[in-house]
């Protein structure tokens, strides 16, 4: 069960950041306006788009399959924490009613970006348990 639930967080949190990158690679505009809106304008580069959006698709393709988890699962941390970190105010009062001038600018949608990153957490603290994965097959082997 252990190694099943690993399996399960490690892919569904790959895919998550895959899909991130893929909205940079295909819609640099809309991945522009997030990061503007959200962010800070931190990655609104147009230049940056590509290169980051390539760079997490390959970070997420890893964690999927599990290989070169010591330095794939510390960067997926990194992509996932700091993107939770960002919208503090939000995971902070989701629904608006101390930090926002308008309860209708919070956004609920974005309280499980904190589950996400524990998530990893998880994932990367418990990688050894993670037996379902392409490295501890190349290890058996």
């Amino acid at each position: 069960m252990k190694a099943a639930s690993l399996l399960f967080l490690r892919v569904s949190t790959g895919i998550l950041v895959v899909l991130w990158g893929l909205i940079k690679l295909g819609k640099p505009d809309a991945a522009i306006g997030v990061s503007d809106k959200y962010y800070g304008g931190l990655l609104s580069a147009d230049m940056l788009q590509a290169p980051w959006g390539a760079f997490q698709v390959v970070v997420g393709a890893l964690v999927i399959l599990g290989l070169f988890r010591r330095i794939a699962y510390p960067l997926q941390a990194i992509i996932l924490c700091v993107g939770a970190a960002a919208i503090w105010k939000y995971l902070i009062d989701p629904f608006g009613m101390y930090m926002f001038d308008k309860p209708q600018d919070a956004q609920l949608l974005f309280f499980p970006s904190l589950a996400v990153a524990a998530a990893t957490l998880v994932t990367w603290a418990f990688r050894d348990a993670d037996t379902i994965a392409l490295d501890a097959w190349r290890k058996r082997r």
